[in-house]
Parts: structure tokens; sequence; C-alpha cells
């Protein structure tokens, strides 16, 4: 590739970590605004809510992103509601408050992620940790940073190692499906779910955590955050789900691989 092109491609790929960054921020004090009012519930079913504010937050990152970008966007809020998803080519793909019921509830473990993929491969993004201020960004082949300190995964071993995961709404709990999560798991120090997937991930590409495996999980919850392991130095393996827009994720700091190279993620 000529050397002015590879200039302009990163200057495109720095504009877009920025534009990300902003997004997310606005988003998040949006979120912050609206955790003083009455959380109005748009929609409930027994293991998911939706919020006014999870729109209000989107709405904000697509006028930023729009205003800055011509790529499509993929976003929960509007793909919950029946919208065209662009599922291919560049394209940012945005989950406006990750760890709904975590915010919710009070619980203080919920971000906003937006990212920036092309096909299947990431290539920046932001996650950004509201309740703390942490800016979680990264920018694939460059590096990613902790509100501008370098973060980089860690090398623990499965035995030494944290692994996070989470059971995504229309989990199989039946006996079979539970014992085959625990086959997978149980080689690990310790488990932690936190109830949010795009700051677990950012936890991995931090090195607070090592490992992050979910089932059948929407992509839009850890499309940010794989990209962000990839950008620490980390690596991710991935199959599909028989659930829409949705994939199975094994995320690692590169010294946890998936355990069983002879079987399938799935």
């Amino acid at each position: 590739m000529p050397e002015s092109n590879t200039l302009e491609r990163g200057f495109q790929a720095q504009a877009s970590l920025a534009l990300a960054e902003r997004a997310a921020r606005e988003a998040g004090r949006v979120l912050i605004r609206a955790r003083h009012r009455d959380a109005v519930i748009v929609s409930e079913t027994m293991r998911d809510v939706k919020l006014s504010a999870d729109r209000a937050a989107e709405d904000a990152i697509a006028n930023i992103v729009s205003a800055g970008s011509a790529a499509p966007i993929l976003a929960e809020e509007r793909v919950f509601e029946g919208g065209d998803a662009p599922t291919a080519g560049l394209r940012w793909i945005v989950d406006p408050l990750d760890g709904t019921m975590n915010y919710l509830q009070g619980i203080p473990f919920c971000c906003v992620s937006v990212s920036l993929w092309e096909n299947d491969l990431p290539l920046v993004a932001a996650v950004y940790d509201f309740d703390r201020d942490e800016m979680f960004t990264g920018l694939v082949g460059t590096g990613a940073w902790v509100n501008g300190a370098v973060a980089h995964v860690g090398s623990a071993v499965p035995e030494r190692a944290i692994l996070c995961t989470g059971f995504p709404v229309g989990t199989d709990f039946s006996p079979p499906a539970v014992t085959r999560f625990v086959s997978h798991v149980g080689r690990f120090r310790k488990i932690r779910m936190l109830g949010s997937a795009a700051l677990s991930l950012a936890y991995v590409a931090a090195g607070r955590a090592d490992v992050y495996f979910e089932r059948d999980v929407k992509i839009w919850d850890v499309a940010g955050g794989l990209a962000l392991v990839c950008s620490a130095g980390g690596a991710f393996e991935r199959a599909s789900s028989p659930a829409p827009l949705a994939l199975t994720v094994y995320a690692h700091n590169g010294a946890c691989p998936w355990p069983d190279p002879d079987g399938p993620l799935a």
C-alpha cells in the first residue's frame, strides 16, 4: 500500500476513534441525567427490560456519529423495534446502555459501547463506564487505553485466570446445557458474572480479568469490548448462533485459548 494511503487510513482511524469517544461520552451524560429522574420502563420480560433512557442515549450517539461518518449504524434499540440491520461492510455497532438492569437497580456496573467494524473485523471502540468516568478506547493494530493510559491484556494461564461470563436472554438452563457450560468454565481460578458484557470485555483488555465467554450474546453487547481486547494484545474466537444478530464468543489474553482445541466453540 502506498505510504500516502497508509497515512490517510491511519488518520481516518484516529478520527473514527475520536468520534466514538465523543459519542460515548455524550451518551454517558444523557444516562447520568436520566438516572436522577423516574426510570421509564418501555418494555419488560421475565429476564429483560428496556428503558426510555436506552433510546435517549442511542439517539445522542446516532446524532454525533451520523454527523461525522457516512457508515450505517447497527444499534440495539433500532433493531429491537424491527429496523433494518446492516450486517456487513463498514458499520458502527452501538449499545447505548449495556447493563440496563444494573442501571435500573442502581448497581454501578454498566456502560456505553460504540465501535466501528468492517465486515467481521473490529477497527476502533470506545466503552465508557460513566459511573467511574473510565473511558476504555482501542485502535486495532495500534493500542488500547484507559483514560489515556496504555492498557494491555494480562498474562495469567487458566489456573490463575479470572473468567467473566453471563447468561443472555433466551439462555438454555436445561441440565445438559448447564453441565456443558460448567465443563468449559470449571478450569479457571475464579468466575465473575458482572451484568455487562462490554464492560467485562473492557476489563479483559485492561488486564483486570483474563477471559470472557458467553453463548448467544447479541453482537452490540460485545462488539466494542472485542475491539478493545484485540487492541490490547488479546484475541477472540467466535461461532455463529441460532439467535438473530447473535454469536458465541470466547475472548482471552492470549495465554488462555479455547480449552478444547478439537471441539467446536459452539
